[in-house]
């Protein structure tokens, strides 16, 4: 991917956010630090599926499952949409949103997490910066 990567003291577009928020950065680093969740980010890669279908291709019990897949769209790497249903029994299914998330470090100890959105999802880079800290 080329698109540039948004720095704090440039001015933002509206393809591009930098999020000063060390709480979204939490977010983002406890998603990609769990290794449930990175399994359903793959299993989600190329096709929406419902909680069940996760659980089922991630062998996770499905309250797992459910709690992951929350932390995921809360983090902004899934999102959530309705599956119709013609018998009227509609359902939620997920899919990946990104395509990149790349984790960027200065000679300061700040950092920058660049969220790359997939095509036809949104087109939107989304950024969020900081600096260092300890848990």
């Amino acid at each position: 991917m080329s698109s540039a990567i948004p720095r704090p003291h440039q001015q933002t577009t509206p393809s591009h956010r930098t999020v000063d928020s060390e709480g979204e950065i939490h977010t983002v680093l406890n998603v990609l630090d769990d290794t449930d969740c990175r399994r359903i980010i793959g299993a989600t890669t190329n096709e929406a599926m419902a909680a069940s279908e996760v659980s089922e291709a991630c062998d996770l019990p499905l309250s797992t499952t459910y709690r992951k897949l929350d932390m995921l769209t809360e983090a902004g790497l899934l999102a959530e949409r309705t599956r119709i249903r013609r018998s009227g029994k509609h359902t939620s299914e997920y899919v990946r949103i990104v395509d990149d998330v790349v984790i960027s470090m200065d000679e300061t100890d700040g950092f920058e997490i660049q969220v790359s959105r997939r095509d036809g999802l949104g087109s939107a880079t989304q950024g969020f910066s900081g600096s260092g800290f300890n848990e």
